[in-house]
């Protein structure tokens, strides 16, 4: 699909070499430019996505790439939290890729998914200087059920818990 600005924009399932890799790559070198994260961070996305290698149910577990003019921007991941709650997990779109509405397709992707698989629920968690996919979330439905301050990955951090109802529009 060719954008406004005139790219080709692609979203597809993960999939080809390189894809997994890219994912935690991407993951260290944005966070620790955008927020000053350490490797810890890198490390806490090097094992969801060896976990979701390892041991995905393609029924019930999807992650998607974004691609802008054939490179990878974008990533996000559906895994099952429980047998009704789904889990979003490790959204980013790169520098690059962002102003084209990537974030939302990718959290769209996801959410169609969840509720194809029959998820009655979709939970995510994610920290609190992340203002740009606070804003997807919300957007997408989702709201804010927790709050809880903690230090990771190097910061001081506040946590947030985001829930959407699946079964309303």
């Amino acid at each position: 699909m060719t954008g406004m600005s005139g790219h080709n924009v692609t979203i597809r399932r993960i999939g080809e070499p390189g894809d997994l890799g890219w994912v935690v790559m991407a993951h260290g070198q944005v966070y620790a430019e955008e927020f000053g994260w350490d490797q810890t961070f890198e490390a806490l996305v090097a094992r969801i996505v060896a976990d979701y290698a390892a041991e995905r149910d393609p029924a019930r577990e999807a992650a998607w790439i974004a691609e802008l003019d054939g490179e990878r921007v974008g990533c996000v991941f559906c895994v099952a939290n429980d047998d009704t709650t789904a889990q979003l997990r490790i959204l980013l779109v790169h520098p690059y890729g962002r102003g084209l509405r990537l974030g939302a397709r990718l959290v769209d992707e996801c959410l169609e998914f969840a509720r194809h698989a029959g998820y009655k629920r979709m939970v995510l968690w994610t920290n609190d200087p992340l203002v740009a996919a606070r804003h997807i979330y919300l957007d997408a439905g989702f709201r804010l059920t927790e709050e809880t301050p903690h230090h990771s990955f190097g910061v001081n951090l506040v946590g947030q818990t985001y829930e959407l109802d699946l079964t309303k529009s």
